[in-house]
């Protein structure tokens, strides 16, 4: 995997180095939690098991690498450490074949004859196949990371269907940076597995915005936990946890539609499960159909929303105990058809693309946006590409607003803030008169913004 981000200026390469240490495949622990509960509960230290190669440079940048199951030499012996899987019913004879099953990639490494050179030459050389085409071309996904260590295969195999995909780390600052997502718009946000409850993560906040936003979503285990919550379901806990195991799920009649995730898919296949908490199937909401049960025990595997373009699994497609082809196909139907219906969004011919209110704003002369900002007393700090943005963004809230998707009522008072403050509202008004905005209750804030979201322009 790849994981690419950019440091604050508050930070340096240690901070970043110590935030994403590989704590998954150096202690065998799945999550942080984990990781915590053998620190807690463990009486005995662990051997070496993997190590990590690196420099440090005297620019201060941090350029490391982990090895893992490659040879320790020392006395005189070459030794290479693997480790099994501990789990709630693990077999030790089962696990014990797991570490000869690890080690061995390293000694066929060592010991099996390599191809010929000729062979690896030619295959080398020869002509690469034209590109297909791919469902995610030109897609933006936003993959909301929940803790969980699944994530960034999740992120891969997303990126397998062509489209751009951006990891957030879920809390506050991951809703107010899809709230400034104008254009584009993520086509679709993907809500990952992750530990605990759908309330550690507040997942409900999450869906509240993707809902007042028009975002597509797509849940996977915990994300799918936390949509049967939020639209009115409830959770079980199962008798005998599944983790890391395989069941074989049976679609429903809705889940064979032309449209449906699940299309071009077997009827039933195995599924990689990694849960104790399910969606009791008595007590699922009206507006969530289920679209797979497991055949050995009836545990909803995959939910879709009536009327929304709101869809999840259980079980993992991005494990490798669910069938690659059948995971990367699952995700690439999600990308196809989990959308809204264009017509149902348009109202009086407002919902213009974002790249069709840029270039309309683009073509406007430096005074025309000037009394645009001035009439609708947003700030006019800054370039002529800061007015685009700001007017662009107005626009978009606007329509939302007058179409009754934005409540303003439903949003915090630093939900509030955040939307003042990316419109540059009020500031105009502090710029000319030097004063500083006495703003400051919720009341307030929501009436400053009715009135700036509810006018219309009137053209110079």
């Amino acid at each position: 995997d790849h994981v690419e981000g950019y440091l604050r200026n508050e930070f340096d390469a240690l901070d970043a180095f110590l935030c994403h240490t590989w704590a998954v495949t150096v202690t065998g622990a799945p999550k942080t939690w984990a990781i915590q509960f053998v620190e807690d509960n463990e009486r005995s230290q662990r051997c070496w098991y993997g190590g990590a190669v690196g420099m440090v440079g005297f620019d201060g940048g941090l350029n490391t690498g982990l090895t893992l199951r490659t040879i320790r030499v020392a006395d005189g012996i070459a030794e290479v450490r693997a480790g099994a899987t501990l789990l709630y019913d693990s077999n030790p004879p089962a696990e014990e074949l797991e570490t000869e099953l690890k080690a061995s990639a390293m000694m066929d490494a060592i010991c099996m004859q390599q191809e010929e050179d000729e062979e690896i030459t030619t295959s080398a050389t020869a002509a690469l196949p034209k590109k297909k085409k791919q469902v995610g071309d030109g897609k933006r996904v936003i993959l909301i990371d929940h803790e969980d260590s699944f994530v960034h295969t999740l992120g891969n195999y997303l990126r397998q269907t062509g489209a751009t995909v951006q990891t957030l780390r879920s809390g506050p600052s991951a809703l107010t940076a899809i709230r400034t997502m104008v254009d584009p718009k993520p086509d679709l946000v993907i809500l990952s597995p992750g530990p605990g409850n759908p309330s550690d993560f507040k997942l409900s906040d999450t869906i509240d915005v993707l809902l007042e936003e028009k975002i597509p979503a797509f849940g996977v285990c915990l994300g799918l936990q936390g949509m049967v919550e939020h639209f009115g379901g409830k959770l079980g806990v199962l008798g005998y946890p599944m983790h890391g195991k395989p069941s074989i799920v049976q679609l429903t009649t809705k889940a064979k539609q032309e449209n449906s995730m699940f299309a071009n898919l077997p009827e039933s296949f195995e599924v990689a499960r990694y849960h104790s908490l399910y969606g009791i199937p008595e007590k699922m909401p009206d507006c969530l159909e289920i679209a797979a049960l497991t055949v050995e025990d009836g545990i909803p595997m995959a939910i879709q929303h009536k009327s929304l373009p709101f869809a999840a699994v259980q079980f993992h497609p991005e494990s490798i105990l669910t069938s690659p082809a059948h995971g990367l196909k699952l995700l690439q139907n999600a990308l196809q058809y989990l959308n809204y219906d264009d017509d149902d969004s348009n109202n009086n011919n407002k919902n213009k693309s974002g790249a069709a209110v840029v270039a309309a704003l683009e073509a406007k002369s430096l005074d025309e946006l000037k009394q645009s900002l001035e009439q609708l007393q947003l700030s006019t700090k800054g370039s002529k590409s800061d007015w685009v943005v700001r007017l662009a963004l107005w626009e978009h809230k606007s329509d939302q607003y007058q179409q009754e998707q934005l409540l303003l009522e439903n949003m915090s008072l630093d939900e509030l803030e955040d939307l003042q403050s990316s419109l540059g509202l009020g500031q105009q008004q502090q710029q000319q008169q030097r004063v500083v905005s006495s703003l400051t209750t919720k009341d307030e804030l929501m009436d400053q913004l009715r009135h700036c979201l509810s006018q219309t322009l009137v053209s110079g």
